[in-house]
């Protein structure tokens, strides 16, 4: 397939990088020999926890947003997210003049809501069980005269996020190196289908592996099938980041080509990585962004004397919950 047939390709994601380089960070590859004598391979970590709002969702938020005509942004945004989405959502709009509003699940972390509206967005909350997001967003959309900007079934979204893989394309090539492993976590898919975008342009060989909670792998049971399929319910996991039923169709029209497998890891190795990350690397990780970091040290990827990169996506936790994994 080529890259005309795919909603994104690499010339989007360089015109992202242009747009987001004012006002986004660019994270760093960090490379930790307590973590490289664990697992017997060369591991670099990229770590969106660094990113502006604290995790790479800033990326395609400010993307969108940049990207609505001058006419248009009178009417303000609105956004559907559990958490990160929204707080970059809320800081583009913040950045760019414009009013924001965001739905949000009653039960996001409290830390995700209030950090939110520090940004000056206003939050509107909906029952995760039994109300329709999308549709509580598009009513207010309709209403208000703004624009939706989805998390992740976008263009500008995907090419956005798809600016992490670029860097890390960057890096590897400054480094002289080649990546064999590239790891990134999955909601709906938008941040792997743009760095696997990105990553595969540079280096076609890597293998672009997609890391979820375990009961919540859509990508990886969508793969497998050929086509998107649901995770069936499984209640609640720490990786509240993670919870999306479905792959985005936008982000399976990429991940579908460009992805080699899925890897899972449960809430408990998920919260044995958040600690590793805290202990011993001095980095703090919410749980659905260290999601990869669980399935690798937990064994669940093959990288014995290979070149590995994990993406950390954000480091937005809630401070009970995070003392609770790290105590």
């Amino acid at each position: 397939m080529t890259e005309q047939l795919l909603p994104i390709g690499p010339a989007d994601i360089d015109a992202a990088a242009r747009v987001i380089a004012p006002y986004a960070i660019r994270t760093p590859l960090l490379s930790f020999p307590v973590l490289n004598e664990r697992v017997g391979a060369k591991v670099f970590l990229k770590p969106e926890m660094l990113q502006r709002t604290g995790s790479f969702k800033f990326r395609g938020a400010f993307n969108k947003v940049f990207s609505i005509p001058q006419d248009k942004r009178a009417g303000g945004v609105v956004a559907f997210s559990s958490g990160n989405h929204a707080q970059g959502v809320a800081a583009a709009a913040k950045i760019l003049d414009m009013q924001a509003t965001i739905v949000m699940p009653a039960d996001a972390p409290l830390s995700k809501r209030e950090r939110t509206k520090s940004y000056g967005a206003e939050v509107v909350l909906y029952d995760r069980d039994k109300d329709d997001r999308e549709a509580i967003s598009r009513g207010i959309a309709e209403k208000r005269g703004a624009t939706l900007v989805r998390p992740y079934d976008d263009p500008f979204v995907i090419a956005g996020q798809g600016t992490a893989g670029r860097e890390i394309a960057e890096d590897m090539a400054t480094l002289g190196l080649s990546p064999d492993i590239v790891v990134a976590p999955a909601s709906g898919g938008g941040l792997i289908a743009g760095v696997a975008t990105a990553v595969k342009a540079r280096y076609p060989l890597a293998e672009i592996v997609v890391a979820e909670p375990e009961a919540f792998d859509d990508h990886g049971i969508s793969l497998s099938a050929g086509h998107r399929e649901p995770h069936p319910p499984a209640g609640r996991t720490i990786c509240d980041a993670l919870m999306a039923l479905i792959p985005g169709e936008m982000t399976f029209a990429i991940n579908s080509k460009l992805l080699a497998r899925g890897v899972t890891a449960s809430d408990k190795e998920v919260g044995a990585a958040v600690a590793f990350a805290y202990r011993e690397l001095k980095l703090v990780v919410e749980p659905g962004g260290a999601v990869g970091l669980a399935a690798l040290l937990a064994g669940r990827l093959d990288v014995a004397g290979k070149n590995v990169v994990i993406v950390l996506s954000g480091g937005n936790v809630d401070a009970d919950l995070f003392a609770e994994l790290v105590a």
